[in-house]
């Protein structure tokens, strides 16, 4: 993102099609004069003012409310007028090209994605932890993930980020100024109870990762992925945990030629279930292709339900499949239509393999189970979810600034004199806790982050 914070900016803010509303927003340092020539009637800031939207001929375009926002009581902390108009594409254009005229000579032009959300950051009106929330709020699949995103929003991650800091800081400064005393180096760790003081900072990082953790996954979800040999039920399955008709299903072997993607929830979390191509050798070119694309959806897989058929449990090719599947990730065994075996042979299936499910996608037996073995291994647990979301940076930060800890205790551990190397980890693991706030932070990194938002947010 180019930064050309000294200009005035325009967006339509609202979804694009038509709609019962839709806002115009512009933000800017200093709005008045585009105020005074847009409208004959002085905008009182906070009020809402109902007024025609004229053109350049004094022909009305709209009519709707005008909001103005005194910079730096706004979401951007600049000056911000909201103009509410009717929803329909043609008039929100139109509006937006008669404030681009009018502005003009004041540089008026198009914000970028997220650039009134950068703004707000910029003008400290948000930290970036909270700034991503507002994209993560937006985007939220669930009312879980919709909770956790408010929850980022209104700070409540910044807010125990930015106190392991303050305790981190306080701890450093007391490093630092015994280091202009030598001879106190080593009754330091001692006298003030720097170890005890680590050890409690080192446990709620290890909370706070934990629930960056579960932050993550409900932002995220999991990527799953059904593979199997042919016509061992992957599109019922998929069918079946989406209570809906997905993908298309026959009894006729390769049926699947390309992957389908499905999204549901369990318990709020996402789950990006996979069904794909099944994996046999095949002279057929497109089935090929298809069997290609498989292999290379369960290699970015986080987790693979390695699908087969319960009336044939030691299959020459099952094995072959099982050789192939990558080391790295998990691997649920799920034996399909539990409901064509007689019950005894269901008993012996359960005894004889205690880590594999037994299920029926037509029956829906098993299904349950299915469903919480991959909350299992997301580590998943509704008892200890996130009060916040959390984003990939933010888990490799917290990680970071825990190796550092480590280090700072292993130094702690030696009595001769390293205070030094213990003040530089501490240091270190600071400046982690403060990238996650954006104290600290690249202009590649806020480019990057912002770039993905939703122009006019």
């Amino acid at each position: 993102m180019t930064l050309r914070s000294h200009e005035p900016i325009i967006a339509i803010a609202t979804a694009p099609g038509r709609g019962g509303i839709g806002v115009v927003r512009i933000s800017g340092k200093n709005l008045d004069s585009l105020l005074s020539r847009l409208f004959d009637t002085p905008l009182k800031p906070r009020h809402a003012h109902y007024l025609p939207f004229n053109d350049q001929q004094g022909n009305p375009i709209d009519a709707g409310i005008a909001l103005f926002f005194k910079a730096p009581h706004s979401y951007t902390g600049e000056d911000v007028l909201e103009l509410q108009g009717h929803g329909g594409p043609a008039v929100l254009r139109r509006v937006m090209a008669h404030c681009l005229e009018t502005g003009k000579d004041l540089s008026l032009r198009h914000a970028e994605p997220g650039e009134f959300t950068h703004r707000a950051f910029l003008n400290e009106r948000l930290d970036l932890a909270q700034a991503e929330a507002v994209a993560d709020l937006i985007d939220a699949s669930s009312e879980a993930a919709a909770r956790s995103a408010m929850a980022s929003l209104s700070g409540a991650f910044s807010a125990h980020v930015n106190g392991l800091s303050e305790r981190i800081v306080r701890l450093r400064m007391l490093v630092e100024a015994t280091l202009d005393f030598p001879e106190e180096e080593i009754d330091f760790l001692e006298k003030y109870q720097a170890r005890a003081a680590l050890e409690a900072i080192q446990h709620e990082l290890g909370f706070l990762i934990s629930q960056a953790r579960q932050g993550l996954i409900l932002r995220e979800g999991l990527h799953v992925v059904l593979a199997g040999q042919p016509n061992v039920g992957k599109s019922s399955l998929l069918n079946a945990l989406a209570g809906d008709d997905i993908a298309i299903v026959t009894p006729i072997a390769g049926t699947t030629r390309d992957k389908v993607i499905q999204q549901i929830h369990v318990q709020g979390v996402p789950l990006h279930i996979i069904d794909t191509a099944g994996l046999r050798e095949t002279d057929d070119t497109v089935e090929s292709i298809g069997i290609a694309r498989t292999w290379a959806e369960i290699e970015k897989a986080n987790v693979i339900i390695h699908l087969q058929d319960a009336r044939s449990q030691s299959d020459d090719l099952d094995t072959a499949i099982t050789r192939r599947l990558p080391a790295r990730t998990p691997v649920l065994k799920v034996f399909n239509k539990i409901d064509l075996l007689p019950e005894s042979e269901q008993e012996t299936l359960a005894a004889r393999l205690p880590s594999a499910l037994g299920i029926s996608a037509k029956t829906g037996a098993g299904l349950d189970s299915l469903r919480q073995r991959l909350l299992d291994i997301a580590g998943w647990s509704p008892s200890t979810e996130s009060p916040w979301l959390a984003r990939e940076r933010h888990l490799r930060a917290l990680t970071s600034a825990n190796e550092h800890l480590l280090l700072a205790a292993e130094h702690a551990s030696h009595n001769d004199s390293v205070l030094d190397l213990f003040a530089e980890e501490l240091r270190l693991a600071h400046g982690d806790l403060c990238a996650i706030t954006g104290q600290f932070t690249s202009d590649d990194l806020l480019g990057e982050i912002f770039s993905s938002f939703c122009i006019g947010k």
